[in-house]
């Protein structure tokens, strides 16, 4: 399986990324950069890096997502691109706060920690419906490492369309999310427009 072994702060700094949107709570040194003026092309493909990188999702895939965000009949293309996004499995989890970032989060899914209304699912790009109830295995929750990662997340405020049960190390998804309540900052316009060229 392909992946993206960039480090994490070295990537925030070249797309002008603050590291919290990765969930690392480092500050990243900025270094200045001499007056580059970047062309539409440049800013185009700078802010679809930036979401491909936040999602942790490779290029194929993210095109896969693109083209399925065009044929939804509700909302704009750019709009249903960072909802489809936002409700994979591993990023709800992230937002639940039971990994510390989405790449954890990843790796909690692929070994078979999370079950989504009961079943088992290992596919960190499964697709979160409202009403669905994701929680960490039973026989995983005793584990040091879930009590580590809430000591670390347990502060992170839980976005108004997910639902956290802590105790139970549980979630659910109350409504699908509006491009409002995703806190990515991202101009997913200029995707739109990098790939309609």
């Amino acid at each position: 399986m392909a992946r993206d072994m960039t480090p994490v702060l070295k990537r925030c700094r070249s797309l002008d990324l603050d590291p919290i949107f990765m969930g690392i709570d480092k500050k990243s040194k900025r270094n200045a950069r001499t007056g580059k003026k970047l062309s539409e092309y440049g800013m185009q493909l700078k802010e679809k890096q930036k979401v491909k990188f936040i999602y942790g999702v490779l290029e194929k895939p993210f095109r896969n997502y693109f083209e399925k965000a065009q044929k939804l009949k509700y909302g704009t293309t750019g709009e249903n691109l960072m909802i489809l996004l936002e409700l994979r499995l591993d990023n709800v989890l992230y937002r639940l706060g039971y990994g510390r970032t989405r790449k954890e989060c990843r790796q909690i899914v692929g070994h078979k920690h999370v079950s989504v209304n009961g079943k088992t699912v290992s596919i960190p790009s499964y697709s979160v419906k409202a009403g669905d109830v994701i929680a960490i295995r039973e026989k995983y929750k005793s584990a040091q490492r879930y009590k580590d990662v809430l000591e670390v997340t347990g502060g992170r405020a839980v976005p108004a369309w997910l639902e956290a049960d802590q105790e139970n190390l549980s979630g659910t998804v109350k409504e699908i999310p509006n491009r409002e309540a995703i806190d990515i900052p991202v101009n997913e316009v200029l995707i739109v427009e990098l790939y309609s060229k």
